[in-house]
């Protein structure tokens, strides 16, 4: 990081990727979503080179006599492609993310980079020209909301829009779903995890329109609230997403879905969408769709389907585990959150040599090996440190848990939002008995077995029968773990999260507010005891200076 003097403002050089920017001290930039913006840029390049084949696919059907150029190999970063990607970054800050976008990604047309405040505008401008990349990237000063509302016309939408926002992304969903063109990329990013997670049911039901559970599955009941609001805001326009990757990570979470239109493929929208029932005592998920598709085979078309409404609900009044009541929750998107082929082009793009030039590979490779290994198709997880606490039990080793599991010839995998999850096919009644297989050899105190208490209903039932704990199964230790590739990152900086905005302020003479404020109520704690001491101590010394004895008696006086 350097510094220059730019009239009577300093600006710091900031370098990152093949970008080069100049920020002044009012200007916030955050190190920790350098993360974001490198797997963004690998994501766009896999999209690109994935676009490009679709769209010399569809002009050689149109016309067999086409000759298409050398692929991938006609693609380059930095080079404006007259029939490339136009990239849109709606809320742009600093440009830094647009710079990197047309310095590393081949295949571009045109970026956007658009923000509402002038003084951002104006630093993007600096930073384009700074940067040598005028011919890909127009600075653009209008509301992102009325900047995708004037591009709806089909001649005028985007391949691709990025949305960063600080806080809830749903605001600029409808705008964006009608300005992306079919087939292109949306980039969503959101903030809000504390409404996301179950802290503020009702504020989440107001801002996604749906109702959070406190579970610990809840960074991917987040993803999945984010991913339905999205698809529910693309119905309306005779749309539908297809989730190409979607994470969890640090503060916030991140989806990248393509969006494509067709009035028949949004009445299975239904079917992708369901109700969560979580039991207040054992935690025990349970999903119920809102619709459900049937086989409708007919002589002319032996693929129909009919579409359906299930007869529910799937869960009794009581949980049959453990005999408490149900929370519900939802909706919430519960097909795949990720698609397997965008993932193996995505891990092809990591090997290449651009990629291993970026600061968080590591990272990117470990998080999307995890990802690779996940369930697609098995919404929500457990994890084993809290079915293990609601039993007051001995936390059991994850791979015997797994080899049980896998002995059964059942699936299971980690989720790349928890270190300790069990993403699962089986049943959790399987769960709860492998944990009273296990309670057998390491038992739970008597004086835990109090009334009404999930413990008590689940451990005092018997087996249904005997699990294979101890012979640990050839695939319970998935390759990502063998291989000790970076799976679970630890916090990137101390005092580190979105604290009051989604930045951190660059300025050195400044202090973070979330910085400034650790340790207040322990800091006033203790002035107030150390106040409380003055006043005693003063109190003692008056009383002292009082008493009889340290009077001292007066003179009498001899003159007479």
């Amino acid at each position: 990081m350097d510094e220059k003097g730019d009239g009577n403002a300093m600006l710091k050089t900031i370098r990152e990727g093949s970008a080069e920017i100049l920020l002044a001290d009012h200007v916030f930039y955050n190190p920790v979503q350098e993360f974001n913006r490198d797997l963004s840029i690998c994501v766009l390049r896999t999209f690109s080179r994935i676009f490009q084949r679709e769209k010399e696919e569809e002009r050689k059907s149109k016309d067999p006599s086409y000759a298409a150029p050398n692929g991938e190999a006609s693609l380059q970063a930095g080079v404006k492609h007259e029939n490339g990607l136009r990239i849109l970054e709606a809320l742009s800050a600093t440009g830094l993310r647009s710079i990197r976008y047309a310095k590393e990604i081949p295949g571009v047309k045109e970026i956007i980079a658009n923000d509402l405040s002038k003084s951002a505008v104006e630093s993007i401008e600096k930073n384009v020209k700074q940067n040598n990349i005028e011919h890909l990237i127009t600075p653009s000063f209008n509301d992102a909301m009325t900047l995708m509302y004037m591009s709806t016309k089909p001649d005028k939408r985007f391949t691709a829009i990025d949305l960063d926002p600080y806080g809830h992304p749903t605001r600029f969903l409808d705008g964006a779903v009608q300005s992306i063109e079919d087939g292109g990329l949306l980039l969503i990013t959101a903030t809000d995890m504390a409404v996301l997670a179950g802290n503020s049911p009702e504020a989440c039901y107001v801002k996604y329109g749906s109702v959070p559970l406190k579970t610990k599955a809840c960074h991917e009941f987040a993803l999945r609230i984010l991913l339905r609001c999205i698809e529910t805001t693309a119905t309306r326009y005779g749309r539908y997403i297809k989730p190409l990757l979607s994470i969890s990570a640090d503060f916030y979470i991140r989806v990248f879905v393509r969006v494509y239109t067709g009035q028949y493929a949004c009445k299975k929208s239904s079917s992708k969408q369901s109700m969560v029932f979580q039991c207040t005592g054992c935690e025990a998920l349970t999903l119920q769709p809102l619709g459900v598709l049937k086989p409708n085979p007919t002589e002319a078309n032996p693929q129909q389907i009919k579409f359906g409404t299930p007869t529910g609900p799937f869960v009794g009044s009581r949980c049959e585990h453990c005999n408490h009541q149900h929370h519900m929750g939802g909706p919430i998107w519960s097909a795949p959150m990720h698609d397997e082929e965008f993932l193996t082009e995505l891990m092809h793009t990591l090997e290449q040599e651009e990629a291993k030039r970026l600061t968080t590979i590591r990272r990117i490779y470990g998080t999307l090996a995890v990802i690779g290994e996940e369930l697609h198709d098995v919404p929500l997880y457990y994890t084993l440190d809290r079915m293990c606490g609601i039993l007051k039990l001995e936390s059991i080793g994850m791979l015997k848990l797994r080899s049980a599991l896998l002995h059964e010839g059942y699936r299971v995998s980690f989720s790349h939002a928890s270190r300790t999850s069990i993403k699962t096919d089986a049943p959790v009644g399987v769960l709860w008995d492998i944990l009273r297989c296990w309670h057998r050899i390491h038992p739970v105190k008597e004086e835990r077995f109090l009334e009404n208490v999930p413990l008590t209903a689940i451990l005092s039932k018997q087996p249904a029968k005997e699990y294979n704990i101890e012979d640990i199964h050839p695939q319970a230790n998935p390759t990502s773990r063998k291989e000790s590739l970076s799976r679970f990152p630890e916090n990137p900086a101390a005092h580190w999260g979105p604290g009051t905005r989604a930045m951190q302020m660059l300025s050195d003479n400044k202090m973070l507010k979330s910085t400034q404020n650790q340790n207040k109520r322990k800091q006033k704690r203790e002035q107030k005891e150390r106040s409380d001491t003055d006043v005693e101590e003063n109190d003692v010394k008056a009383e002292a200076s009082n008493s009889p004895e340290r009077k001292v008696p007066k003179t009498v006086s001899t003159e007479g």
